[in-house]
């Protein structure tokens, strides 16, 4: 291969810029602030060190907490703490960002079509590959200085708050090579996804193990999140880890330049199996077609939930074990939340996280109608004997149900793990922590609908701007999971719908914000397939 291989590489990389210019900068933005919001919230609930080296003291001996966020090497500063809290969450949002970024420049371009027109001129075969990789790169560099310049401004070290910003950005560099292999293998943009989303769990599992137990430690080595944890920003800075993720991804890349050019253009190295000659009787409406579409995430994800209500809800009694006797420190974690009782705040938390995780799939469920649309496959279905809001139905009821079931499956792993842990110290039964549970899950599904509806009125009055509906997600969660810490205003925290819902377990439910919440729900998603009706295919 000579050096036309490259050739385009600067102008791809300059449309996938433009393309991303919404996306790239609130992915940025959510990470950066994720970290400033954790060091604000630290320096304000310690404020000394000897205060900050009793919680950290009480935090490290704590199996359940280090299997969830890491040890914590170094305790005594604002630094060190947030290293901690938000290392393990920080890498795997860059590795989200990074992997989601790739893909979509690569294997979702080729999927649809695009980038075969893009081939038919003056472009190398390995240029979508590096634009998007450096599209990858570019968003993890940005992601490291903010990160860097946050920490700084919150007068920590500068050595620290470089290693801490640089293990992050390094991690997502790692994740986009991955990304950049499965780009190869897999013959779509959603089987791509998935492949990398499982490397990044199983990452996250051996992380976990690695760093349960004192004889377990060689198993964070084998993960990429847990090399972030190991270059120990701000207690002794091992920068020679950070050759880890990078060399990875140097072959990484290397694997996939060559994987590039030996395939053909629209196939995978593992291409799809061919169906039946002959379609099921199920097969025989619009809806049958979305549910055969759609069945395949649900179930990735309902398994994602399932496992992340075992993992959490099994971690309710190290939260229980921490807190112990020590009054000033059951008082910080009900007020962090926002309820009396520090088992009811630790579960009404993550209930809302469950909730938050259950919007992305309903925003990525609700998208699929635009992905159908411009990839051509909408039409031939509509020219048929079926409406639009019949084929926009079948669709629509994975956000609408499908949501239901992540979270009730989150809510019923959660109840019987936590029972399972707690056994008679949690002063309920099984059935009683299932119930519990299943009800702090499920009332989130008020907010989630809203925000799938929110996207669904978006692309059903502008489809050009389908990806925005995004920004509504973003809005909704940034304003709930940060709104808090930041001391915003109480208008501010009343924009997104998650700061209405009842707390539970723990706290009182009142049917009214669920009513209203649901029934604006139903008004965007009524506008939006009016729309829908109205408008031009395409």
């Amino acid at each position: 291969m000579s050096g036309y291989a490259l050739t385009g590489t600067g102008t791809l990389y300059r449309l996938a810029l433009r393309r991303d210019r919404i996306a790239l900068p609130v992915w940025v933005y959510i990470g950066t602030g994720m970290v400033a919001s954790t060091a604000f919230s630290f320096r304000t609930l310690y404020s000394d060190e000897a205060s900050r080296r009793t919680f950290a003291a009480s935090i490290d001996g704590n199996g359940s907490l280090r299997a969830l966020y890491g040890p914590i090497f170094d305790g005594s500063t604002i630094g060190g703490l947030t290293a901690w809290r938000m290392g393990v969450f920080g890498a795997v949002l860059a590795a989200l960002m990074s992997t989601l970024l790739v893909v979509r420049h690569t294997r979702a371009e080729e999927e649809d079509g695009r980038l075969e027109l893009i081939g038919a001129g003056a472009v190398g075969r390995r240029a979508p590959l590096t634009a998007a990789l450096a599209t990858a790169l570019t968003a993890d560099a940005a992601l490291a200085a903010l990160v860097t310049i946050v920490l700084l401004a919150a007068g920590q070290s500068a050595a620290g708050a470089l290693a801490f910003g640089l293990a992050l950005g390094a991690t997502g560099v790692f994740f986009a090579a991955l990304a950049a292999v499965t780009a190869q293998i897999a013959e779509t943009g959603r089987a791509a996804n998935g492949l990398a989303g499982a490397a990044i769990g199983l990452a996250f599992v051996l992380r976990a193990v690695g760093d349960s137990g004192s004889g377990t430690g060689w198993a964070s080595w084998l993960s990429p999140i847990g090399w972030s944890e190991q270059v120990r920003a701000f207690a002794g800075d091992r920068w020679w880890v950070l050759v880890l993720p990078l060399g990875g991804a140097a072959l990484l890349t290397a694997l996939a330049r060559t994987l590039v050019e030996r395939r053909d253009l629209g196939a995978g190295l593992l291409p799809q199996r061919p169906g039946p000659a002959v379609a099921a009787p199920g097969l025989a409406d619009a809806a049958a077609l979305a549910r055969r579409l759609q069945r395949g995430a649900l179930i990735g994800w309902t398994l994602a939930f399932a496992a992340g209500g075992a993992v959490f809800g099994s971690v309710a009694k190290g939260v229980v074990d921490l807190v112990g006797d020590n009054q000033q420190m059951a008082d910080i974690m009900a007020r962090l939340g926002g309820q009396q009782g520090v088992l009811n705040a630790y579960l009404s938390t993550i209930a809302g996280v469950f909730g938050m995780i259950a919007a992305v799939y309903a925003v990525q469920s609700v998208l699929r109608l635009r992905a159908e649309e411009s990839a051509g496959r909408a039409e031939p279905v509509l020219a048929g004997a079926v409406s639009r809001l019949r084929w926009a139905g079948g669709h629509l009821l994975f956000p609408l149900l499908g949501t239901t079931v992540l979270l009730a499956a989150a809510g019923l792993t959660a109840g019987l793990a936590q029972s399972a842990a707690l056994g008679s110290a949690a002063g309920h039964g099984t059935g009683d922590a299932v119930a519990r549970m299943l009800g702090a899950t499920l009332v989130q599904l008020p907010a989630v609908w809203l925000t799938a509806a929110v996207a669904l009125a978006v692309y059903g009055l502008l489809p050009r701007w389908t990806a925005a509906g995004w920004a509504g997600f973003g809005v909704f969660v940034l304003v709930a999971w940060l709104g808090p810490i930041l001391q915003l205003p109480q208008w501010v925290l009343d924009l997104s719908p998650f700061t209405h819902l009842p707390h539970l377990p723990g706290g009182t439910f009142t049917a009214a914000p669920l009513l209203w919440t649901t029934a604006l729900a139903a008004l965007a998603a009524g506008a939006g397939l009016a729309g829908l009706r109205r408008r031009d295919l395409g």
